[in-house]
């Protein structure tokens, strides 16, 4: 695929007021650029795909790094004490046409116990024309002798509504249209990266036949369950019908559906009916975050006056999204809840 139709690569933030979502680093770095003060080493720590290394090379930008002076490495496959020396050799030398030679270090939690004692010495003096930026997605692993020498920030996740609305933006921009349900879907399979959300929404514009994409669409291109079939789980809890409930994720099984994702579905769904009995102001942005069909299923559940449906089934479906990943059979926490639920 062309590097330009690649959406991640095509809207990736080119400037600090592009960066979504973390107004608290942008705001941070910002005023240290501005008031001159720039430190020698950062360290950008937070779940995949929420913009460390974006927010890395326009910090490189904004302090007018051309190219030519900026090294990306990735640290996951430089990870031994001979290739921090080699980076140790090319700090000395001077920047070729800019004020700062910067140096990107993805994956940095990958480094081996040798090449961070190697890398530390050069924390410890760098030469004042050496900026180092680390990114990592697990900053547990990283040094405590390294973190007091950085200045670290760490990324939050994005949120459904923030993932939703970009998708919808750059579904736009792309000469697209996309169902709101189809929207809230793509931001909620992300699981808070963007990244994610661009490759979902890539997908679907591949197999969008009228340029119109649709919940149906986005199911489909993701192996989500329908709508119906999650609808059928809650149903049966509902009734206390232990063998429709237990059908229902046999049919997701033979579909070949994950698990986990259709777990989040389900937990999705129970939020809304819990929202809409207890915080009735938000009926209206419910509304247009699922389809009519689903809306009108959801509403009945919540003004229900006998509902099965609590905030206990809601707590012991959360705890089931966690045993999912440990399971030998995905399906069975799932089953067991069920089981228990309709005994209850």
């Amino acid at each position: 695929m062309n590097e330009e139709k690649v959406l991640y690569r095509k809207y990736r933030p080119q400037s600090f007021k592009e960066v979504l979502g973390q107004e608290h680093i942008v705001e941070a770095l910002e005023g240290s650029i501005k008031l001159g003060r720039v430190a020698h080493a950062y360290l950008f720590s937070g779940s995949r795909g929420t913009g460390k290394t974006s927010v890395a090379r326009i910090l490189a930008k904004a302090l007018g790094t051309s190219e030519t002076d900026l090294y990306e490495i990735d640290a996951a496959s430089n990870r031994q004490i001979d290739d921090i020396r080699a980076l140790r050799e090319g700090v000395s030398a001077v920047p070729f046409e800019s004020r700062y030679k910067i140096y990107i270090l993805d994956e940095v939690h990958m480094l081996t116990k040798e090449a961070w004692n190697a890398l530390l010495k050069t924390l410890e003096e760098p030469p004042a024309h050496v900026i180092f930026i680390m990114a990592t997605t697990d900053i547990e692993k990283v040094p405590e002798t390294v973190l007091s020498r950085c200045q670290t920030f760490a990324f939050k996740r994005p949120s459904q509504k923030i993932l939703k609305e970009a998708s919808e933006r750059i579904a736009k921009k792309e000469g697209y249209t996309i169902e709101s349900p189809a929207s809230e879907l793509v931001a909620l399979l992300a699981d808070g990266s963007y990244r994610d959300a661009h490759g979902i929404l890539q997908k679907a514009m591949g197999s969008s036949p009228d340029k119109s994409i649709t919940l149906a669409e986005v199911e489909k291109i993701t192996g989500s369950p329908k709508s119906t079939l999650v609808n059928s789980l809650i149903e049966a809890v509902e009734k206390k019908e232990t063998a429709a409930g237990l059908s229902a994720i046999g049919k997701a099984v033979e579909q070949n559906i994950d698990m986990k994702v259709f777990a989040k579905l389900l937990l999705a769904k129970l939020r809304f009916v819990l929202l809409l009995r207890n915080a009735p102001d938000m009926e209206k942005g419910i509304q247009g975050e699922v389809s009519s069909e689903d809306f009108e299923f959801l509403k009945k559940l919540a003004s229900a006056k006998e509902s099965r449906i609590t905030s206990a089934v809601l707590l012991e479906f959360l705890n089931v999204y966690d045993l999912i990943g440990y399971s030998a059979l995905p399906q069975l926490p799932l089953e067991l809840a069920v089981i228990k639920l309709c005994a209850l």
